[in-house]
């Protein structure tokens, strides 16, 4: 007796496809949900650094970090000593990435959380004191007088980035770099108030240019203001 092999039919063969192409559909938009709320995460870092700026301002009268009389108004907080003579004169010394915990960049973090204006650790020897970003990367914040990021040398000029404060984020990939900058600047990663630099920048070098930033490498991400 002959037994024939029945196979799939052109219709279920045609549902199984449909129902491959949704499943296909709900992965990549779910990771571009993750993409976008990442942005959006990285955005929000950037601009809630003024708000404490502010704040802190608006409630002493003084820039944090570089409050001379930040161990008065809080018997847990640190005065700054580092570099020497220049506390309290309106500017936030040291770099963004200090890991000196007598620098006033360094110090910003304590300040602002004593304040009550951040939430974290206020203890500068706390392994989690430094913040991180969505991606796992490092804040930080010095005076826009530092000049992280310099003009470029050759055609065409570019100035470097400015401003009174300079924000930066690392460990961003390129991919999410570009997009932030479409969203917060003008889309070119070396010019504008938003610029992006490798990971191993050398201060003083300048920015990259949006073709040269390769989607999945890592960058730091600086914000004039």
């Amino acid at each position: 007796m002959r037994h024939h092999q029945r196979g799939f039919t052109l219709i279920e063969i045609a549902i199984v496809l449909v129902i491959i192409g949704l499943l296909l559909g709900g992965v990549l938009k779910g990771q571009e949900l993750i993409n976008s709320a990442k942005v959006k995460n990285f955005a929000q870092d950037f601009r809630n650094i003024p708000l404490y700026i502010y704040g802190y301002q608006d409630k002493y009268k003084a820039i944090p970090g570089d409050d001379a009389s930040a161990t008065v108004r809080n018997a847990n907080a640190t005065t700054a000593s580092t570099p020497t003579g220049g506390i309290g004169n309106g500017v936030i010394n040291g770099n963004w990435n200090s890991v000196t915990a007598t620098d006033e960049s360094y110090l910003f973090w304590q300040h602002v959380r004593l304040a009550g204006l951040a939430t974290g650790p206020t203890s500068t020897a706390d392994a989690t004191y430094i913040p991180r970003n969505a991606e796992g990367g490092t804040i930080g914040i010095e005076s826009g007088s530092n000049a992280y990021i310099g003009p470029t040398t050759a055609a065409p000029v570019v100035q470097g980035l400015s401003g009174s404060y300079v924000i930066c984020s690392t460990g961003i990939l390129g991919k999410f770099a570009k997009q932030l900058d479409t969203t917060m600047d003008d889309g070119n990663t070396q010019t504008g108030s938003m610029r992006t630099v490798a990971g191993n920048h050398t201060r003083g070098n300048p920015a990259l240019t949006t073709a040269t930033v390769n989607d999945d490498t890592s960058y730091t991400v600086c914000l004039g203001m």
